[in-house]
């Protein structure tokens, strides 16, 4: 989770900021808005529900846009969207949704984000983005200042997101939209929920199963106090989402993603199918290319530090012999794991997992020791 960046009284709120309130919330400024970091069973508490049960976020912070090509055709969309990021968009099929970067001149990355095809009568030549809630300006003005006269950029002001994650997040939804059990991880379509109608994916950034849930922030409540009525539902607030995150071994924007990161070297070379290495035609494809080829100097890996003491972001990582060789970009206590765990960026001939290295905190070494990730497996239906 970002550092807290204003006083509460300066942040926007979301049209579920009162029943935070009415639940017990601890309220802070996160991303220019008012947030719940936790409720009233604290943090550990919250993580530990949502990867036994599931735990209800409120995401509308998050930005939602639609891409849409005057013509009608995906392909027109979609090669709008690819000369801006990496993945193959053009391929994605009706109801697909991938995850991919926005990246710079020098193939440092924008924002991460989520681009889905709607499948629903009507939709073609649209496509649906989900865009980081610290990031959703820099990236509406950086898309539109890119798009031709003939593919313009909507943002859904009007809308509001949930993310119910856990693994019984799939028995909840399909009693009320039996339509979520027929979605496969990373597949999207419309649906209904407490008479409202919604946008779901079954997708999340917890390493659950899951779903995302765009509804109009008229309909939200409803929505929202529909889901918490189930047993199995708990909500849930912003620092067990980043413990869960970071269990998952999964980015965030301005820790493990920032302008001077590329794809390659924060693990992510996966999200870059072979049709677009091939082409190479997006912003930054020589590095990118480069570094495919010839692997980048730097990567990011899982840290296990020894003992209780959790190294936060920033910690310096050294080699054995004391040379520094990277630094940490996330860290903190896995609840599910009852151990600190990390994730940063060292030197690559220091990457292998099982490579011993050391950790600066308040100005001690302390051993530590590279590992894979993630941390907890990931537990998306496939």
């Amino acid at each position: 989770m970002t550092e807290i960046d204003a006083p509460p009284s300066q942040s926007k709120r979301t049209p579920l900021h009162a029943e935070h309130v009415r639940l017990g919330a601890r309220m802070v400024a996160f991303a220019g808005y008012e947030m719940p970091v936790q409720y009233a069973g604290g943090i550990i508490e919250e993580h530990l529900w949502t990867r036994a049960h599931a735990g209800l976020f409120d995401i509308s912070h998050m930005g939602q846009a639609i891409l849409r090509a005057d013509d009608g055709k995906h392909d027109t969309a979609a090669r709008a969207l690819e000369a801006l990021v990496p993945a193959d968009i053009v391929g994605l099929a009706p109801g697909q949704q991938r995850y991919t970067q926005l990246l710079n001149a020098s193939g440092g990355v924008i924002d991460d984000l989520m681009v889905t095809r709607p499948a629903e009568p009507g939709t073609d030549g649209t496509l649906r983005l989900v865009l980081n809630a610290s990031r959703k300006d820099v990236d509406c003005a950086h898309i539109v200042s890119h798009l031709l006269p003939s593919v313009t950029l909507a943002p859904l002001t009007d809308a509001a997101l949930l993310a119910l994650q856990g693994p019984k997040a799939a028995t909840v939804l399909s009693a009320l939209w039996p339509g979520a059990a027929n979605l496969a991880f990373m597949q999207a379509g419309q649906g209904t929920i407490a008479g409202s109608p919604c946008y779901v994916s079954r997708s999340g950034y917890t390493g659950e199963d899951g779903y995302e849930i765009s509804v109009a922030a008229a309909d939200i409540t409803k929505v929202w106090q529909t889901l918490l009525d189930a047993p199995a539902v708990r909500p849930i607030g912003l620092g067990a989402r980043d413990s869960l995150r970071l269990e998952a071994g999964l980015c965030l924007y301005g820790h493990e993603l920032d302008e001077t990161i590329s794809p390659i070297e924060a693990g992510l070379a996966w999200s870059i199918q072979k049709r677009r290495r091939q082409s190479a035609d997006f912003p930054g494809a020589d590095r990118i290319t480069r570094e495919l080829n010839e692997r980048p100097a730097r990567l990011r890996v899982g840290i296990l530090p020894a003992g209780k003491a959790p190294a936060r972001d920033g910690t310096e990582v050294r080699a054995t012999d004391g040379t520094p060789i990277g630094h940490i970009t996330s860290g903190g206590y896995s609840p599910s794991l009852k151990r600190p765990v990390a994730i940063g960026f060292v030197h690559a001939a220091h990457a292998a997992p099982g490579s011993a290295v050391r950790l600066v905190v308040r100005g001690s070494e302390l051993d530590a020791e590279i590992v894979r990730l993630p941390f907890v497996p990931h537990a998306y239906r496939r």
